[in-house]
């Protein structure tokens, strides 16, 4: 018989990585939490993997990402660099293969360099 090393790699190990990697992202305005993330929010936690739930085998994993978008950005394109900026992060850290990852924006959000400028922009009859 043979007998084999084994490297195992948590859940939560990959997920702050896909976390992260996603909150470096342009486009990206923030991770979208669930009910037991935004509580750790309240009691003062920090979740590096805020938005981010894992399936990991022994030689390959699935990503799911919930994420709110900035206004004006072409969503398909942003998303489309998250899976892969994500992908090659959790490879090349973890010796992983990515089989999935999946990308649910759950929102928009202005910023507020752009709703002064929307708002100047109004003010004057621009746009």
């Amino acid at each position: 018989m043979t007998k084999q090393n084994l490297i195992q790699i948590s859940n939560d190990v990959v997920a702050v990585i896909a976390g992260l990697t996603a909150s470096n992202v342009t486009g990206i305005s923030s991770m979208s939490g669930g009910i037991t993330e935004g509580w750790a929010k309240r009691v003062g936690g920090k979740n590096m993997s805020k938005g981010v739930t894992v399936e990991v085998g022994e030689v390959e994993t699935i990503i799911n990402l919930r994420v709110i978008v900035e206004f004006a950005v072409p969503i398909h394109d942003v998303c489309y660099r998250l899976q892969e900026e994500v992908k090659q992060a959790i490879e090349n850290m973890t010796g992983l293969q990515v089989v999935e990852v999946n990308v649910k924006v759950e929102g928009v959000e202005l910023k507020e360099n752009a709703r002064h400028l929307d708002i100047d922009s109004l003010e004057n009859g621009i746009g």
